[in-house]
């Protein structure tokens, strides 16, 4: 093709550094609103239909709910471990059990993280374990930052904290606009639980 006299042709802009196909992401989900399991349930699930293997740690849930129960009886893909007591954790003076279950879920997950048997690992619930202080910091972003090169890697929880965000690929803030409890209307199961 001629070029029109008096007329420059565009600079191309400089080239991006390739992204490796094979990298990892990861992703974290908080804010004060509902939904932040959910979202990551979701991701898991659309992992799944790709023929991902997932594995889910939650932590401070010490009963099965119903995505968890839904996610071991029909996707076989998905695993689903839970770390604590079905009882409210005292922030400010977490139980020595609180402690003990969530490092003894957080050795689970990093076990898991590093079998390679897993494309994607959530840990849900981890950044409230960290501002809690049952997990520590420093543990945590050496999960992330040491973790294999491809493994997507979802954390969940209100209270990220800012090293945490800086490291994650996508961070999204789920807020609490309004909320049904406010009415004064109780959880239910389908949509809590």
């Amino acid at each position: 093709m001629k070029k029109a006299a008096g007329k420059s042709t565009p600079k191309s802009k400089p080239a991006k550094a390739a992204v490796p196909k094979n990298r990892g992401l990861v992703i974290v989900i908080t804010g004060d609103g509902k939904g932040k399991t959910t979202s990551a349930f979701g991701q898991a699930l659309r992992a799944v239909g790709q023929g991902y293997r997932v594995y889910i740690m939650q932590f401070m849930k010490g009963r099965q709910y119903g995505e968890s129960v839904a996610a071991q009886k029909y996707l076989p893909g998905l695993t689903v471990r839970h770390s604590g007591l079905d009882s409210f954790v005292m922030r400010d003076n977490p139980a020595p059990v609180d402690i003990e279950l969530a490092r003894k879920g957080f050795e689970l997950a990093k076990k898991a993280i590093a079998s390679g048997l897993y494309d994607m690992v959530i840990l849900d619930e981890i950044n409230v374990a960290v501002d809690f202080k049952l997990i520590s910091l420093a543990e945590l972003i050496s999960v992330i930052t040491s973790r294999p090169p491809g493994l997507d890697l979802i954390l969940t929880g209100r209270y990220a904290a800012k090293e945490v965000i800086r490291l994650a690929d996508t961070v999204s803030e789920i807020k609490d606009i309004k909320h049904h409890y406010a009415a004064g209307i109780k959880g239910r199961a389908g949509i809590e639980y």
